[in-house]
């Protein structure tokens, strides 16, 4: 969530000792969590999140974009699922299919969408030859709440100057990674430990962001770039990625996430609304900025708040979603990935901003489309929760900004009954 919440990838992490790490080990009997830190639990979800719908309560299928946008994120999903093994399992509801099966439906649709259909055509395609499921939503209201994210565009330099005084700072050389499965298989899954060498080797929570400096970080870390505005980059790092201009350059360079500093991270805005500096109602990435632009005595106090730090790297491509491909504007969501089948295919229903010249919102309008489940959050958590990339440019950053509107999500997969020819899985990519 852009105003908010953090879009860090991966980014929770548990953080420890080396001497806990040998009392977990050696002394915690099966499921003790007293010195592991593990992310928040997602919202408790009585049983799967998905549900089937049956094909009389179908939604009505439309779409507010141009296919060809559509058919490029497929392709996008489709080069993730060529890389994997072909018998790995995505599970929709209590149905399970293999990555044969996604690809097969992803080819299916994308041929059928090339054609350009009618409303009317496409419904009773979807009818005839997809099964389709819907998020069972949040607890209260069986909605999702869909919020949106965006790729920032700042100014910088490859030198540090009086203009450029803010570093991107890349993986520091004392930051350390701990797998805990190495050391014992009950901790299959879990999360890496992030942490530091200390000059007696023993291990200690990464410095946290009030602690890290230019000099804490030097002969460590090598700025990628050094930008004009700190807000800016704060923000860069909340969107996981972005693009940095550079003096003298005429294309800029894509910025993306590395790594975390591996502390949890903390809402600024919701400590704004706490201490009553912006209302719940107003908050918005664009606030924020806005009261910390009016207040810069307080800039210091309110970015610490957040002890999580990221870390970047370059790309020659971008920005890309945590697939490893480049994400779709206005077709791309992030949601949890334990919950929900990476890669697949997705229709969502929700709200979208109309803007005046003077790029000020002046209503908020339904909207349908297709859409590929290609990110995650580390505040996109539970069935209820969508983050929409709505790319680059004012427009992009205006939704991001300000979407936080209810809606429904439905998860869409090729019908195991229907006849598919077997050279369909190449399609005409």
């Amino acid at each position: 969530m852009t105003t908010i919440n953090a879009r860090h990838r991966g980014l929770t992490r548990l953080k420890s000792t080396a001497i806990l790490l040998i009392c977990i080990l050696l002394s915690c009997n099966h499921g003790c969590g007293l010195f592991r830190r593990p992310p928040p639990p997602p919202p408790r979800i009585d049983g799967p999140a998905l549900r089937q719908v049956p094909v009389n309560q179908y939604p009505q299928f439309s779409d507010d974009l141009h296919y060809h946008d559509l058919e490029n994120s497929i392709h996008q999903s489709l080069l993730y699922l060529r890389k994997i093994p072909p018998d790995r399992v995505f599970r929709f509801h209590e149905d399970s299919f293999d990555t044969r099966h996604m690809i097969q439906s992803l080819v299916h649709f994308s041929d059928f969408i090339r054609t350009r259909p009618s409303l009317e055509d496409l419904q009773a395609f979807i009818a005839s030859d997809f099964l389709v499921y819907k998020s069972i939503g949040n607890q209260e209201t069986g909605e999702v709440l869909f919020t949106g994210y965006y790729e920032p565009m700042l100014t910088g330099s490859l030198e540090k100057s009086p203009d450029y005084p803010y570093p991107v700072f890349s993986l520091p050389q004392d930051l350390a990674f701990i797998n805990l499965s190495l050391f014992d298989p009950r901790f299959e899954g879990e999360k890496k430990i992030i942490g530091r060498f200390t000059n007696n080797q023993n291990i200690v929570p990464y410095y946290q962001r009030g602690e890290i400096t230019d000099d804490v970080l030097r002969g460590k870390s090598v700025p990628l770039a050094w930008v004009n505005d700190r807000i800016d980059l704060f923000f860069l790092e909340i969107q996981g990625s972005g693009k940095i201009q550079l003096e003298n350059r005429q294309q800029p360079i894509n910025i993306h996430y590395h790594t975390s500093n591996g502390h949890r991270y903390k809402s600024i805005g919701t400590l704004l609304i706490k201490e009553k500096k912006i209302s719940r109602e107003e908050m918005s990435m664009q606030k924020i900025r806005e009261y910390l632009n009016e207040h810069p005595e307080d800039i210091d106090r309110i970015l610490n708040y957040n002890p999580s730090f990221i870390f970047f790297k370059t790309e020659k491509n971008g920005p890309l979603g945590c697939l490893g491909v480049p994400v779709t504007p206005g077709r791309s969501l992030a949601l949890q990935k334990r919950i929900f089948p990476s890669a697949a295919l997705a229709f969502i229903e929700s709200k979208k901003p109309r803007v005046d010249d003077n790029n000020r919102i002046f209503e908020w309008t339904d909207f349908k489309r297709f859409v590929l489940n290609q990110d995650t959050g580390g505040a996109i958590r539970g069935p209820g929760r969508a983050d929409l990339f709505w790319g680059n440019g004012p427009y992009a950053e205006i939704a991001a900004g300000y979407m936080q509107h209810p809606g429904s999500l439905y998860f869409l997969i090729l019908n195991p009954d229907r006849v598919i020819k077997p050279d369909d899985t190449a399609g005409s990519e």
